[in-house]
């Protein structure tokens, strides 16, 4: 997961001193497409850098909690060092089989949602952070839509429990599965009853925050934070277009590490793979209709694979037809890749059939 979650190719290019065209494809399949320093290399090696120096800090902090809890040094030490691994690399795999739930401990969930959202953050983002201007955290338009979306969804998420005079549990268990969605993670609190237990429209926001997953160049699957505010914001220009007068030329500006135009490229770009992604949901999500189960589950369960998320309403286990494993692997395949990179792929291997 820690390699995986540092780019496997930028694994391999940090090493090398010259990066090959077919490796720089896949760079880009992995969504980390912008460039932290001017070169593959230079960008590689500071992730690397971000990466240990949150290793010493997230595996301490969890050494720490799981101590005072009762744990002994090694156990404190080694599932400390996997619970990291899981939450800032947003694999959600824990030692133990029950995930977070095993450890009952408030504390941990509020460390582990700090280092999933650290892992959701653009890598540039910590570069600029890191060395240059710390108050672009609140200018990023990444990180406003992140605070939109997250509020709005948890806002629906609390309305679903308190109709049920359960908004008690909204924070501790509810928004823990939201934020766990949200960033990719799949750390989870909940077994996969109680998860499928949860009102429609709460199940409906866990939904909606793995589709839009966390940020460009990090972590997170899904159609990512980037994409999800453009297409928003076009929406507002259309709105306001039509109220301008016919002559009037408008260009939009938003704010990701500088001032940007919202060129027709960005746009074009951010509908593509959303349409990708939206048509990827739903197909999973007829097959798993198709297989018997109900139509919440199957879309939880489809979304949770395209998006590399994990979380499950119990569908996904040992038991489940054949097929539908198959179709999840692909989905968890061809999400982590973000789909472009196999259709280049693809058109290569066709090209060279046709020479």
């Amino acid at each position: 997961m820690f390699i995986g979650g540092q780019g496997i190719i930028l694994a391999s290019l940090s090493i090398l001193t010259r990066a090959r065209p077919v490796a720089v494809g896949f760079y880009i399949g992995e969504a980390r497409q912008e460039k932290i320093l001017p070169n593959v290399i230079g960008t590689a090696r500071f992730i690397w850098k971000v990466g240990f120096v949150y290793l010493l800090v997230g595996v301490s902090t969890f050494f720490v909690i799981l101590y005072k809890q009762g744990l002994s040094i090694d156990k404190s030490f080694f599932h400390g060092l996997w619970l990291f691994f899981a939450a800032f690399d947003t694999g959600g795999f824990t030692p133990q089989a029950q995930n977070i739930a095993y450890y009952h401990n408030f504390t941990l969930e509020i460390a582990t949602v700090i280092f999933m959202i650290l892992g959701a953050i653009n890598f540039n983002l910590h570069f600029w952070i890191w060395n240059k201007n710390k108050r672009e955290i609140f200018k990023n338009f990444e990180v406003r839509t992140f605070v939109f979306t997250l509020f709005s969804l948890l806002a629906v998420l609390y309305f679903s429990f308190s109709q049920l005079g359960r908004s008690s549990i909204a924070f501790r268990k509810g928004f823990y599965q939201l934020i766990s969605a949200h960033t990719g993670c799949g750390f989870t609190n909940l077994t996969s009853l109680e998860l499928n237990n949860f009102p429609i429209l709460g199940i409906l926001a866990v939904i909606f925050a793995m589709m839009i997953g966390g940020g460009i160049c990090s972590t997170t699957g899904g159609i990512k934070l980037m994409r999800l505010g453009i297409i928003f914001k076009t929406f507002f220009i259309e709105v306001r277009q039509w109220m301008m007068p016919f002559r009037a030329v408008h260009k939009d500006r938003f704010h990701h590490l500088q001032d940007l135009i919202l060129s027709d490229k960005r746009i074009k770009e951010a509908y593509l793979f959303f349409a990708i992604f939206i048509f990827t949901y739903i197909a999973g999500a007829i097959i798993g209709i198709a297989f018997g189960y109900p139509a919440s589950e199957a879309l939880f369960e489809s979304v949770s694979a395209t998006a590399n998320v994990g979380l499950s309403v119990g569908i996904t286990q040992a038991s489940m037809p054949l097929a539908l494993k198959l179709v999840y692997i692909f989905q968890m395949w061809a999400g982590r890749l973000e789909f472009i990179s196999i259709f280049v792929s693809l058109g290569f291997i066709v090209s060279l059939f046709k020479k």
